[in-house]
């Protein structure tokens, strides 16, 4: 798919049913600023009205970082007005609320706004020398983009709580093993790793992963009564749909499942 916008700080790329999208700014380690956040949001909404993408990844160029923060001089600038506007975090709960699975494929350094923006993602994939951190109490500040809140219940708050207080950067193997990451693999195999997940997931009822999105997250946010509640509406829905009628058809006749997405 050639894309209809012109981008100046990132690559899209559509290929088949999965879009990448790659933070362009290796001169300044993928670092995001303004004009990146309006790019990466005009380039979903993009990818969405595309319909036949069902899976999108992120990644950053050149091999030092993923995105190794928000940008020192923006941030410079910043007053009260600013942090109430919370343009990063807005963006951040749209890409987390997005209709499409995203992954985070971590190449190098995603610290500050960078680690935020693969938490905000469904799926993180680290390359082997990737680097992790919160750090942003270094600069009299806190990780304001979802930071203090997705970290928690992504590996706990005990941990969440010395992490975002001493601001340490921690390697690729301590990710996975506080679950921030599900996979760490060598850097050369960081994109096809990827990928590889992305046909997995691409290759289901894309009506039941958009379900599963939203039961999975709106069920976390409240009681378990509710989120069954929200299971069984969710599940309801699916028995009456196309792509439930052709998972059983396939499955019962050993063929590969053709789902539509209806």
């Amino acid at each position: 798919m050639a894309t209809n916008t012109r981008y100046e700080t990132i690559l899209v790329e559509v290929t088949g049913n999965l879009g990448i999208i790659t933070i362009n700014r290796p001169e300044a380690r993928n670092a995001l600023n303004p004009a990146v956040v309006r790019e990466l949001r005009t380039a979903l909404e993009e990818i969405a009205e595309h319909g036949q993408v069902r899976a999108v990844v992120f990644t950053g160029a050149g091999e030092k970082a993923f995105v190794a923060g928000s940008d020192i001089t923006a941030l410079a600038t910043y007053t009260a007005i600013d942090g109430l506007n919370a343009k990063m975090q807005r963006f951040f709960d749209f890409l987390e609320d997005y209709e499409l699975p995203t992954i985070a494929a971590i190449n190098g350094f995603a610290l500050g706004g960078g680690n935020e923006l693969a938490m905000a993602c469904d799926i993180r994939i680290a390359a082997a020398g990737a680097r992790f951190g919160l750090p942003e109490t270094n600069l009299g500040i806190i990780p304001g983009a979802g930071g203090t809140q997705r970290l928690s219940r992504l590996v706990g708050r005990g941990r969440a709580v010395e992490l975002i207080l001493t601001g340490r950067i921690f390697d690729a193997d301590e990710a996975l093993r506080i679950g921030l990451v599900t996979e760490v693999v060598p850097a050369a195999d960081l994109l096809d790793a990827a990928r590889a997940t992305a046909e997995q997931i691409m290759a289901k009822g894309p009506l039941a992963i958009r379900l599963a999105k939203l039961v999975i997250k709106n069920g976390a946010e409240t009681d378990q009564r509710t989120g069954l509640l929200l299971e069984r509406l969710a599940q309801s829905l699916l028995y009456t749909s196309n792509d439930k009628a052709e998972g059983l058809n396939a499955f019962l006749e050993k063929r590969p499942a053709s789902f539509t997405g209806s």
